[in-house]
Parts: structure tokens; sequence; C-alpha cells
């Protein structure tokens, strides 16, 4: 068998802590859309992690590696909903409910069909219970996909996932990404250069990966940065519940796999309020 082996940093405690995390929670799940923990090995100072074997890469590589053959539109959406899945077990299937907390196109794995894995679950969380809105933790996680008032305060909520899963929807869709300190001043956050396209649908073409050369079904796209700006709200009350953005993102990748003429035809707009 083919495997993947990370040997983990243990400088500091928090190393430690990581690998424990890691360990204990995929012990614990089971979906297609997680990758699978095949085991570990402590001995001395040594601390190693055995998984499945993902022979594409992360989606990090192939959307931003210049080498790398162009991503297809189906495939972007088949990778979207892929990870929406994903979070959606992580939030809805286990209890607690499991927090993410480091979700980015590099934790977001796939095999040899495209299909993807998160990864990396060291910073996991469990979720609030009962009466709570939220747990209140050190601010962990990646610069750029962290959620505004999680990067603020250290409260962390499923919705904080609901925003990072947002960055990554933009990424997808235009090629970029959610930090490039080598872009000119106003395009290294991928988040405010594209907010103000959001409420304007004569520019999101210009939104578009170039890559593409314009091969995407135009509905299909205006619903993909709908979903996007949703889950991108400042205001976390108002970002969409994850099992409900899974529906629009079939709805997308099931529309993307048809002719793009007939694509472009009128259809029900989709809501997932």
């Amino acid at each position: 068998m083919v495997v993947a082996i990370k040997q983990l940093n243990l400088d500091g405690q928090q190393g430690s802590h990581e690998f424990v995390t890691e360990v204990i929670m995929l012990s614990l799940f089971d979906h297609s859309n997680l990758v699978k923990l095949f085991g570990y090995c402590t001995d001395g100072d040594q601390r190693l992690l055995v998984y499945e074997y993902m022979p594409m890469g992360s989606l990090e590589h192939h959307l931003f590696d210049p080498e790398r053959k162009t991503l297809s539109w189906n495939i972007r959406m088949k990778i979207a909903v892929g990870a929406a899945r994903g979070v959606e077990y992580l939030q809805c299937r286990a209890y607690p409910p499991v927090i993410y907390r480091d979700l980015k196109s590099a934790n977001i794995l796939l095999d040899h069909d495209f299909n993807p894995k998160l990864s990396d679950f060291g910073l996991a969380k469990l979720g609030p219970i009962g009466d709570k809105t939220h747990v209140s933790t050190r601010v962990m996680g990646t610069y750029g996909y962290c959620a505004p008032e999680y990067a603020m305060s250290g409260k962390l909520t499923l919705k904080s996932d609901i925003y990072s899963f947002g960055v990554v929807l933009l990424e997808l869709i235009t090629g970029h990404k959610a930090l490039d300190l080598s872009r000119k001043s106003g395009h290294q956050n991928l988040v405010a250069w594209f907010r103000p396209y959001f409420n304007e649908r004569r520019k999101y073409s210009k939104m578009v990966d170039p890559r593409l050369q314009g091969n995407y079904p135009l509905r299909s796209l205006h619903h993909a940065i709908a979903i996007t700006a949703m889950c991108l709200q400042e205001d976390a009350n108002r970002r969409p519940l994850i099992r409900d953005i899974v529906i629009a993102l079939e709805y997308i990748a099931s529309k993307s796999n048809c002719d793009f003429n007939t694509c472009q035809q009128q259809e029900p707009e989709t809501d997932i309020n």
C-alpha cells in the first residue's frame, strides 16, 4: 500500500497538542471527503502520522502553480461540492460539532479523480453545544482565511468555517491566492479586492480565472458568486448554513455538466438563505 507520512515539528507544546488532536479527531471521523488516518507512531521525540496517499496533491498547487494544467470549471465545482460535504459532516453529523479552524486550499487534497478530502486537523476544535453560541480560543489558522470576528475577538463559531469556505470558493473562481503580497496594493487580500464586485453582475466575468478562457456556464458562475458572497458576509449570523451551501453547490455542479448554451437559459434561482 502506498501511504503518505507526515512528520510533525514538535517545537513547543503546540506541536504535541496538534499531534494528539489530529490522532483523536481522525480516529473518530469516517467520511469520504475527509482524509483517512491509517496509523501513527511515537518514539522519543518522533511523531509520525500515516495517511492515505492523495496522488493529485493539494488544491493550492493546482490553482496557483503555473506548471500545473488548468482545472476546468466542472472540476472546480466538483471540488467545491466535496469540500462542502466534508465541512457538513463535521458540523452536522459529528457531536459535539467540530470547527475545522484551518480550512484553506492547501488543506484540501485530491485523489486521482479530483475528489477532495479535507486534511490536517491539528487546529480543529469542538464547537459550542446547548445554549452556547461560541467557544473562546487563541486565534489560530491562516491569515486571509480567518473570519473577521474570530480574528478580532477569538470567539469561534461554526460560521467561522463558513467564512473560510467562502475564501476557498473565491480562490476557485478567481484563480488568485487568499493573500498574495507580491501583488500591488489593494489586490493583496483577495476578499477585499473582489468584495466590490459582488453586487455588480456585469463585472462577474472580470472575476473569473483568465486561464479558463471563458469556458464556464454563465448562470453557474452567477450562482457560485452569489454563494461566495453570502459565505463572506461580515455579519456571521447572515452567513448560510453548511447544509444549504451543499444543496446549492450540488445544483450548480449538476448544471455545470450540461451543455453551456443550455446552462445559460433562464433557470430558477437557488435560495440558500
